[in-house]
């Protein structure tokens, strides 16, 4: 957990600077749901105002997702990538804090239950009427390995 909070210091420490921004917790142990839930109970509040991308790969609890959103809700994120590793359903709280606000250009949301949103045609054109674009989880997100090559 202490790792955790070094991250938070880190994230404020560079947020003026903090464009793109991608958390992963595995869920093997017990405790990374632990981790899993402080994140979101806090990252909101540390963000910069504004986020090119964001990508979030956790076991989400939809209360603490809940906290997260209204945390965050000054922020706007371009691209907002979320694999959501849990069963609790997070798109009531998509719908009512992201796309109602629209507070996102881009959305591409992975569940282990239902796959790609995008796969939903009556979400599309839902999310569309915000001018929310939905993309699929896996072509949006942005591998190290291609950024780091996008930059030399």
């Amino acid at each position: 957990m202490k790792i955790i909070y070094q991250i938070f210091n880190l994230i404020e420490n560079v947020k003026q600077n903090l464009n793109y921004l991608s958390i992963s917790i595995d869920d093997y142990q017990d405790s990374n749901n632990i981790c899993s839930s402080t994140i979101l109970q806090n990252l909101g509040q540390i963000l910069p105002s504004k986020l090119e991308y964001l990508n979030l790969v956790l076991k989400i609890k939809a209360n603490d997702f809940e906290v997260f959103l209204k945390n965050s809700k000054d922020i706007f994120i371009k691209e907002l990538l979320i694999m959501q590793k849990g069963s609790d359903d997070i798109l009531h709280y998509i719908k009512k804090f992201i796309m109602e606000e629209k507070r996102v250009e881009y959305l591409a949301i992975w569940n282990f239950k239902y796959g790609d949103l995008p796969y939903f045609e009556s979400e599309v054109k839902e999310f569309e009427l915000y001018n929310i674009k939905l993309n699929y989880y896996y072509t949006t997100l942005i591998h190290p390995y291609n950024f780091m090559k996008e930059l030399d």
